[in-house]
């Protein structure tokens, strides 16, 4: 007859990286009294080791973690140069140092264990959790466990991309950038045979600013590549880099697929970040979705319910995504041309909402039609025929 261990917390988060110092700072503001949490990873994290930026209403709990803010923002194609009016959103950056300290002081706020381990495996009973180290030996056990370690796919996608990047942090002695605007998305960019390529400018003061190269295409780049499609959009900016001083260098790789990804693999295991399903699969965007199902995990322990945040995407937007991916990867349709009609034809407040799962079944009509009907219709039909090889594959 089994004896069962007590758990020693209610609640572990698995990795302090973006998603989970955004659950501790939910959690900080809206757990409830006696809630015990333990943080289980190996690094503290801590300074500026990566920037966010994403676009939602003024006000709440980020405004004063953030860097800079813009309600206009420019996107450019080969087609047309546009400043778009954002309101009554706005664009905006955090960087990650004061996000960190500010989980760093909801772990003091909830009293919670620190454990300095690497996870290995979260054996689930059905009642609580047993928390190991990679060397098999028992961490802890908790009643429930929020896990934001990345994590491949449950099965591979039929598109599977990669919104991969490089940005500098570019200081000048004189006044370059224009603080009052951000740029979203800058197509002027050699285009990559089979993928999208754009910059991206994020200006903090009219010396300071971010300057990316960005690309969605199915492999990432060597160094010298990056560093070659940075110089070459500083060019197209009229930036100096001969003036200017690269005083940080930022990369990331995030997955673009219509994979699916295992939200909740256990009972009493739920992932969080892009290995729960937050990245949005046609942009790679993910700290929007983050951010909710932070809000949504703390809200449900404040009530007494299950800490299972909602899917981060409806399911039509999911299936939308897919089909956009698929026209991509054909050839079918260039990135440059889709963002160019879907910028033009929407104002940029429903597109952002859009992209951030927020729209509903009419404005996603609208979106819809402003894509190229032809070539998303062969789309939409190639990826029909693709979910019917996958479920009933050939014997």
């Amino acid at each position: 007859m089994s004896v069962r261990v007590p758990v020693d917390v209610d609640l572990a988060v698995v990795g302090g990286g973006g998603a989970g110092s955004l659950v501790l700072a939910a959690l900080a503001r809206h757990a409830p009294p006696g809630l015990r949490v333990a943080v289980v990873d190996p690094v503290r994290k801590r300074g500026q080791d990566r920037t966010w930026a994403f676009w939602g209403a003024p006000g709440g709990d980020l405004e004063p973690m953030l860097s800079a803010s813009w309600s206009r923002v420019e996107v450019t194609t080969p087609a047309a140069a546009r400043v778009l009016d954002l309101t009554p959103l706005r664009y905006a950056m955090l960087r990650s140092a004061p996000l960190y300290e500010r989980a760093a002081e909801a772990e003091l706020r909830l009293g919670a264990a620190r454990y300095d381990a690497a996870v290995g495996a979260l054996d689930d009973d059905g009642t609580a959790v047993t928390v190991r180290d990679t060397d098999g030996r028992v961490v802890l056990r908790a009643g429930w466990v929020l896990d934001s370690r990345p994590r491949p796919p449950r099965r591979p996608g039929r598109t599977s991309w990669l919104q991969h990047f490089r940005g500098w942090w570019l200081e000048s002695a004189t006044p370059v950038f224009d603080p009052g605007r951000a740029v979203l998305m800058d197509f002027r960019t050699p285009q990559p045979a089979r993928g999208v390529s754009f910059g991206y400018v994020l200006p903090v003061s009219d010396r300071f600013a971010l300057v990316e190269y960005t690309e969605f295409s199915p492999a990432v780049l060597s160094d010298a590549e990056y560093d070659t499609g940075l110089r070459g959009y500083a060019g197209l900016l009229g930036v100096d880099l001969a003036a200017v001083r690269v005083r940080e260098v930022e990369d990331g790789v995030i997955p673009m697929t219509d994979a699916p990804f295992e939200r909740r693999p256990s009972p009493r295991v739920v992932r969080l970040g892009t290995a729960g399903g937050a990245t949005r699969p046609s942009t790679g965007f993910t700290f929007s979705a983050m951010h909710r199902q932070a809000g949504q995990v703390a809200a449900a322990l404040a009530a007494g319910r299950p800490p299972v945040p909602r899917p981060a995407y409806p399911g039509r937007h999911r299936w939308m995504d897919a089909v956009a991916l698929r026209a991509w990867d054909s050839g079918a349709v260039g990135g440059p041309e889709f963002f160019d009609r879907l910028f033009d034809r929407n104002p940029a407040s429903r597109v952002l909402r859009f992209l951030d799962g927020a729209t509903g079944p009419v404005e996603d009509l609208a979106v819809m039609r402003s894509s190229p009907l032809l070539p998303m219709t062969a789309a939409v039909w190639g990826d029909a025929t693709g979910r019917l090889r996958a479920r009933w594959p050939r014997r």
